[in-house]
């Protein structure tokens, strides 16, 4: 795996959906480097410090949020003289994207007093009054014809269904929901997903027209639904609870088909591979030492210190770290917290927040646990190959961790005192980007070599 060398950001990192470039907050400066070269081919100033920065879909347009102001800056790549500023005025800006036809840009005021469409063709601009959230609450179709918007007005919750076109009303509907978290289209665009708040275990699914197609509720007392996200296919919508369970429906009859408990006790015989970070001491080269009088009368154990990590592969049964969670305190750190599709849909991986060291990986085709990476220090973020199924996780350290149905094994990374807190692949999957507290590099990932066995080799 070969490294790029460190590049700083104060922010804000992300990849162009072609694929070219990668634009980079570095305070109030917009940084857009080419991801062969990494040469910087623009460099746009901003009015204040850069808080957000998002691609529009054609990648010619880049807007940064400026939240402290507030207000939002907009760029176009093949005419760097092109600018753009959106101020809001006294009702503020808390939020920006992009609309799917990366032409116009919808900004959420302070305190969810309006939403507003801008175009950037005209000066015309379209308000939709009281959305419901400030970064959720909003999907688009994948064909970028119609948008789904949650409003709330008197004490109840709506759906808004906007053309993308003409940014008219085309219909609202109100939902069975006491406080809905959020809502996503499938990927086919033939239903909409609506869930209520923890409070509440309530998923629903919606026709475009209005229909309740099902209510699925899996239990009434306790926290409810934490995480939900459609598989890239289309055929499954993944429900990860506080109760510490994945719950995976089907498209057909919006029925559960399967469901996966996180134990922390993982008994024999278990199909997974159980897959545990350990450190490896590093073992001198002894022909390469200068044998002086001070190294013959020292000791000839390996420094303290250095050691590399690696996996080992250990036997069910086995009992996982457990925290817990106090409860005398808000927000309790338990259920499925992370979870997330690999592109073919065959895998889901998942990590219990009752243990932040344990990564799953399931096994949708034949609705088992594939795998489970027991990982020393919490897990930050776990990232699918957009090609193929590879997933890469980081958790805070110096070293990258892999998995595919291979086996799964460890990367440093030997950029000096580089810490990796989150990663973000290239949508082509050419490479990988490993971000810092205030640096990033980026790594090309080699190809997978053509293997079904497991493996522990680092």
């Amino acid at each position: 795996m070969e490294f790029t060398e460190a590049y700083k950001h104060s922010g804000a990192c992300c990849f162009s959906p072609n694929s070219r470039f990668i634009a980079v907050a570095v305070d109030y400066r917009l940084v857009i480097r080419d991801t062969l070269s990494f040469k910087v081919v623009h460099l746009f100033s901003c009015l204040d410090k850069i808080s957000y920065i998002e691609w529009a879909l054609d990648s010619e347009y880049i807007l940064c949020g400026l939240y402290k102001r507030p207000m939002i800056q907009a760029w176009s790549l093949t005419q760097p003289e092109w600018t753009c500023k959106i101020d809001e005025g006294p009702a503020g800006i808390a939020y920006a994207r992009w609309s799917p036809d990366s032409r116009h840009i919808l900004t959420t005021s302070d305190f969810q007093l309006r939403l507003t469409v801008w175009s950037l063709v005209n000066t015309a601009c379209v308000h939709v009054q009281w959305p419901k959230h400030v970064s959720k609450g909003i999907s688009f179709t994948k064909d970028g014809k119609f948008a789904a918007i949650c409003t709330r007005r008197d004490c109840k919750d709506y759906v808004n269904l906007l053309s993308c076109s003409t940014w008219e009303i085309m219909g609202t509907f109100a939902v069975d929901t006491l406080d809905l978290a959020d809502i996503e289209w499938s990927p086919d665009d033939g239903a909409i997903v609506v869930w209520d708040s923890p409070l509440e275990y309530k998923v629903l699914i919606y026709s475009p027209d209005g229909r309740c197609l099902f209510k699925y509720q899996a239990y009434e007392s306790g926290l409810g639904v934490k995480s939900v996200s459609w598989s890239p296919s289309g055929q499954f919508l993944a429900v990860g609870s506080y109760d510490q369970m994945l719950r995976v429906l089907n498209h057909l009859t919006w029925k559960t088909f399967a469901e996966f408990m996180h134990l922390s006790t993982v008994r024999g015989p278990c199909c997974a591979a159980v897959f545990k970070e350990v450190d490896e001491p590093l073992h001198l080269n002894m022909s390469e030492l200068c044998l002086n009088d001070e190294f013959l009368q020292g000791s000839t154990d390996v420094p303290e210190g250095h050691f590399r990590v690696k996996y080992e592969v250990i036997e069910a049964p086995i009992t996982l770290p457990f925290q817990k969670p106090p409860a005398d305190k808000p927000n309790p750190k338990q259920g499925i917290g992370l979870m997330s599709w690999s592109s073919d849909s065959r895998y889901i991986c998942t990590r219990n927040d009752s243990m932040p060291t344990i990564l799953w990986i399931w096994d949708i085709h034949h609705l088992e646990l594939a795998a489970i990476l027991v990982q020393k220090d919490p897990i930050r973020a776990a990232v699918w190959d957009p090609t193929c199924t590879r997933l890469v996780l980081c958790t805070g350290s110096s070293n990258l961790y892999m998995w595919t149905p291979a086996g799964a094994y460890c990367v440093c990374n030997p950029l000096p005192q580089f810490t990796i807190s989150d990663l973000k692949w290239n949508p082509d999957g050419s490479c990988l980007l490993l971000k810092g507290k205030e640096a990033f590099c980026c790594a090309v990932v080699p190809s997978l070599p053509e293997s079904s066995e497991y493996s522990s080799d680092d």
